[in-house]
């Protein structure tokens, strides 16, 4: 970014820490954007004159009276259709590319749409994914998280997430992101011809931990642009949302601020729901609905991230290796959509809810026999049936591989119905029983 002559230049520092800087300045705005020593910063907390900035690139070789610019204004983003199909760096910036987007500049991180103007969320969103479409089911303008461990495939979910919902744009932020894992995502999305409905912003592994700060809300701003504007739905993931604690966390330790809570910054809830609290469906028709990875330590979901995040968004969607398949699932027993009442039964056929129902009591009932066998007790002939159904259930329905719609799921479940046991034993009302079972 170029000087402008109206621009005050600042060399005498009061502190350095591996991720800030203190000057003494006036006349600066929150979350503005400078220079420092060559290095984009931005202002974190103005007490006084005393200005301190985070420094995206860390601090190393600063010295005490390098250079500082403001610029005058905080992070921007040009939103425009050609945004569409391509992949951004953590600044907005095109990878690998020369030409820059035009359009209208826009501040990111601005505030969420007023509650007046919001829509109860109705409308129904197809993943795919049988797992998530089947006892999960997604409504436009919900917030939800995948739980996860480090060690399962969750990009790869995302990736076949943002390939199979019905939404007119896809928005990728990947934080933290491996190498591989971007390459894995372009890869897919160039080979399945989706580049013109999908758009990353990207941060990986190699890049200064910080810059993930900027990523959601580059990709918020630009879902807002095709959901205000255009009036369009927006599927927004985002992977890995613990990443981007950790660099919150990073960044009010090297300010000296109290860490709260497995040292995480005390603003850590609201850093969260200023993020979350973008989904929303709007009058006009146009959408945003957020998805994003939660990755857990050791299965702990009573950590600050996944703590505060349930607190905030309206269910979850929680991974697992399941033991009797080796498939990774979506977990029956630990995974809720709070909002799937409001389509389930009717954007979907009119059985799903009791499918839904009877399914996870069957599976439900296997997780018993299956204590019962742990524990030396004798299995009943209907326990051995719920094993073996739970195993049928779990391989052809809950695994995050399967890729069917709502009505072939549906009609699958019926399958397994009936392969184990009697209609009596199910519990579906009569009507449905009559027009769907499989003989």
């Amino acid at each position: 970014m170029e000087k402008k002559a109206f621009q005050k230049v600042y060399t005498q520092l009061q502190a350095i820490t591996k991720a800030t800087i203190v000057v003494k300045a006036q006349g600066v705005g929150n979350e503005e954007l400078a220079m420092v020593g060559g290095r984009l910063a931005q202002v974190v907390r103005i007490m006084g004159d005393m200005v301190t900035l985070q420094v995206f690139a860390g601090t190393e070789g600063i010295a005490t009276n390098t250079e500082v610019v403001f610029l005058g204004e905080p992070p921007t983003l040009n939103v425009g259709d050609d945004l569409a199909g391509r992949f951004f760096d953590a600044y907005g910036k095109p990878l690998g590319e020369n030409a820059e987007t035009t359009g209208e500049k826009r501040e990111i991180g601005g505030p969420s749409v007023n509650p007046y103007r919001r829509k109860q969320p109705s409308d129904y969103i197809h993943t795919g994914v049988a797992g998530i479409d089947l006892n999960n089911a997604l409504v436009s303008g919900q917030k939800i998280p995948f739980f996860a461990d480090p060690d399962q495939p969750f990009n790869q979910v995302m990736a076949m997430v943002a390939l199979r919902a019905k939404v007119d744009k896809i928005i990728l932020g990947g934080m933290g992101l491996s190498n591989d894992d971007f390459l894995y995502f372009r890869k897919v999305f160039e080979n399945a011809g989706a580049l013109d409905r999908i758009i990353c912003f990207v941060n990986t592994t190699e890049q200064p931990p910080v810059e993930r700060l900027l990523i959601p809300d580059m990709a918020l701003t630009a879902a807002e642009y095709f959901a205000v504007d255009k009036n369009q739905n927006v599927l927004v993931l985002l992977t890995d949302m613990t990443q981007y604690a950790d660099a919150l966390s990073i960044v009010s330790n090297r300010m000296d601020q109290i860490p709260s809570k497995d040292s995480m910054p005390g603003s850590l809830y609201s850093d969260l729901a200023k993020i979350y609290e973008k989904a929303v469906q709007l009058p006009q028709g146009g959408s945003i609905t957020i998805i994003a990875v939660t990755t857990l330590n050791d299965g702990d979901i009573t950590h600050a991230v996944p703590d505060n995040t349930g607190y905030i968004t309206e269910g979850q969607l929680f991974l697992r290796r399941d033991s009797d398949t080796g498939k990774v699932i979506i977990d029956p027993f630990r995974s809720l959509s709070r909002l799937k009442q409001l389509v389930i039964g009717k954007q979907t056929r009119d059985d799903h809810p009791q499918v839904m129902n009877a399914a996870v009591r069957l599976y439900a009932d296997a997780a018993n026999a299956k204590t019962k066998l742990e524990n030396g007790f004798e299995l009943s002939d209907y326990d051995k049936r719920c094993m073996g159904f739970a195993k049928d259930y779990s391989e052809h329905l809950l695994a995050v591989d399967i890729n069917i719609d709502a009505t072939e799921m549906l009609d699958r479940a019926w399958e397994l119905f009936s392969k184990y046991f009697n209609r009596e034993e199910v519990r579906i009302k009569d009507v449905f029983t009559e027009k769907y079972w499989k003989a």
